[in-house]
């Protein structure tokens, strides 16, 4: 097997950097940083969203495997203490251990400008808000204007970026086998004037949503921990990609284990 990897650079991952090649090595893996068959990331979610986009372009044919060294992160499957049994579960079958490839759904989108049209993948989530001032924007869903938005910005998550920016703004958590995009507004205005829906919205594969900033509005657009700056938006469009990622799995870890785990923290029923 081909490996790639990618670390925080703090003192603890690039430790178990040096541990995994030594050990990859004695098991007969190679390592190979342009066509890797798994990709594996040491640090936490963050590590792993930076892996994603430095191999974004080979989503087809890799696979990512996280070992968290801090916070358990909804990305990262692996402790420090376990590199040596994920070396040699990644170096071939052993019994007891069931290798899986799980795939996730992502966002897509579609940047139109006077230019031309730029397009990117998110795997946590898109954010779209004013650069120097209040985002003044239409939104249609499936081409029909829904709402007028005035407010901070607007996030397009997948649903495993769900229980990231989109919590804290509101909205649902949703079972990344479910392929959907969510729309969650920041901060937006409401008053006599000015009305929104207010709640987030969930799309299902087969639509989308446009997003009409205001005619030379400064945009500033996150791509999961990317930043873009653009003042010549003329639309940009979202919806779920065509591509979707894979991560390999050897043993069960629920997704409602890992919402558990990150925001509940208890093993025993709350009174």
């Amino acid at each position: 097997m081909k490996y790639s990897l990618v670390n925080r650079d703090d003192r603890i991952s690039i430790e178990l950097t040096d541990q995994f090649r030594e050990l990859a090595a004695q098991l007969g893996m190679t390592e190979d940083r342009e066509s890797p068959d798994v990709v594996l990331s040491i640090g936490g979610d963050g590590t792993l969203l930076h892996a994603f986009h430095l191999f974004i372009d080979k989503l087809d044919e890799i696979s990512f495997v996280g070992i968290h060294t801090g916070h358990l992160g909804f990305f990262a499957d692996w402790k420090p203490d376990e590199i040596e049994l994920l070396a040699k579960l990644m170096s071939g079958p052993k019994k007891g251990y069931e290798r899986r490839i799980v795939k996730y759904p992502l966002a897509e989108m579609q940047i139109h400008t006077k230019s031309g049209t730029e397009v990117h993948y998110a795997l946590n989530e898109f954010t779209v808000k004013g650069a120097e001032a209040t985002l003044v924007a239409r939104l249609d869903i499936n081409d029909e204007t829904f709402e007028m938005f005035r407010g901070d910005g607007i996030c397009i998550s997948t649903p495993a970026g769900s229980t990231a920016y989109n919590k804290s703004l509101g909205g649902a958590i949703i079972h990344p086998s479910l392929e959907t995009i969510q729309i969650a507004e920041i901060a937006s205005i409401n008053n006599r004037v000015f009305r929104t829906l207010g709640s987030s919205i969930i799309l299902p594969r087969h639509h989308h949503c446009d997003i009409y900033p205001k005619t030379h509005q400064k945009i500033q657009l996150f791509i999961d921990h990317l930043q873009v700056v653009h003042d010549d938006i003329q639309s940009i469009r979202c919806r779920v990609a065509d591509k979707r990622v894979s991560f390999a799995r050897f043993r069960p870890f629920p997704f409602w284990t890992r919402v558990k785990e990150a925001f509940i923290n208890s093993d025993k029923p709350q009174p």
